[in-house]
C-alpha cells in the first residue's frame, strides 16, 4: 500500500539536526514517504550558522514542478524561506497544484541566534503564505515578529493565537516553549470550531533541543496525511518530540539535536 506522501519546503543544515535532515527523519519516523524542496543551504552545527546560500527562486519552482507533477502529497510543511520571491514562488506553486494539509513553520532564527528571515520577507509570508495554511505553527518569539509586539507570557500567547487567526490561517498553534515559565511547557492551539485550546506537560531538563521546531512541524505534517484530525495531529506530534528530546544524542558541542530514532530497536 502506497505510504502518505509527505513534502518538506525548506532549508538544509549540513549538521543534520534541524532543516531538511530533521524533516526527513521525522516523516521516515512516521512511516511517511517523504520528498524535498530545498530552498538554501545553511553551513551549520550544533554551535550556530556560519553561511547560507540561497536557491534561485526558479530552481524551487522546478523541484517543486518535478515533485508535485509526479509524485504529488498528502501533506506539505514549510520551514526557512528568507526571501520575498522564495516565499512568492512556493506560494504560487502550491497553489497550482492545490497541495492539502499545508503546515506553515515560520522560521525566522536559528536555535543559535542566527537570523534565517529577511525582514523584507515578512510581509509576503504574512499575505501569502499563511493564508494558504491548514495550521501555523511559530514559536512566541516568531508570534512576536508576526504581530508586531512581544509575546511572553500564556496570556500574551492566547491573545497571539486569535491575533494571528485574523491573517487567514485554519488553524494557529502557538508553542509554549520560549514563554516565561520555568516549569512547564503549555502549547496554545485555535481553531475557529474549537476556540482556544491549552496542552501543557512538565518542561524537560534537557539541552540538546536542536530542530525542535522543524521537527515538531514535520511530524503534524506526517499526521495530518495519514487522516488524523488536527487536533489529534497535534496531540501525537507533541508527544513524539516530548520522547525524542527525552533521548536526545550529545551530539557536538553546542546545542545537539533531538533523537529522531527513538522509538526504532537500538535508537536510545
Amino acid at each position: 500500500m502506497t505510504p502518505p506522501r509527505i513534502l518538506t519546503i525548506a532549508g538544509s543544515d549540513s549538521g543534520g539536526g534541524a532543516g531538511i535532515q530533521a524533516d526527513l527523519k521525522t516523516i521516515a519516523a512516521h512511516r511517511c514517504y517523504g520528498m524535498s524542496v530545498i530552498v538554501a543551504l545553511t553551513a551549520q552545527n550544533t554551535r550556530g550558522v556560519t553561511a547560507i546560500h540561497d536557491a534561485p527562486a526558479d530552481f524551487v519552482a522546478a523541484q517543486l514542478d518535478a515533485v508535485l507533477s509526479d509524485i504529488g502529497c498528502d501533506a506539505a510543511k514549510t520551514g526557512m524561506l528568507s526571501r520575498p520571491d522564495i516565499i512568492v514562488t512556493v506560494a504560487r506553486e502550491l497553489a497550482v497544484y492545490a497541495v492539502p494539509n499545508l503546515v506553515v513553520d515560520p522560521v525566522m532564527v536559528s536555535k543559535s541566534g542566527h537570523k534565517l528571515l529577511q525582514d523584507d520577507a515578512v510581509a509576503a509570508l504574512k499575505s501569502l503564505l499563511i493564508p494558504m495554511a491548514r495550521l501555523i505553527t511559530p514559536n512566541a518569539q516568531e508570534a512576536g515578529v508576526l504581530l508586531g509586539r512581544d509575546v511572553r507570557t500564556l496570556a500574551d500567547a492566547e491573545a497571539a493565537a486569535r491575533d494571528l487567526a485574523a491573517l487567514g490561517p485554519r488553524a494557529v498553534l502557538v508553542k509554549g516553549g520560549h514563554l516565561d515559565d520555568a516549569d512547564e511547557v503549555v502549547d496554545v492551539l485555535w481553531e475557529p470550531v474549537g476556540g482556544l485550546r491549552l496542552s501543557r506537560a512538565p518542561r524537560l531538563d534537557a539541552r540538546h533541543t536542536h530542530g525542535t521546531g522543524c521537527t515538531l512541524s514535520a511530524a503534524i505534517a506526517s499526521n495530518l496525511g495519514r487522516g488524523l484530525s488536527l487536533p489529534a495531529a497535534v496531540d501525537a506530534a507533541r508527544e513524539w518530540l516530548r520522547g525524542a528530546i527525552a533521548h536526545a544524542w550529545p551530539i557536538g558541542g553546542g546545542i545537539g539535536p533531538v533523537n529522531h530514532l527513538w522509538q526504532f530497536p537500538g535508537g536510545d
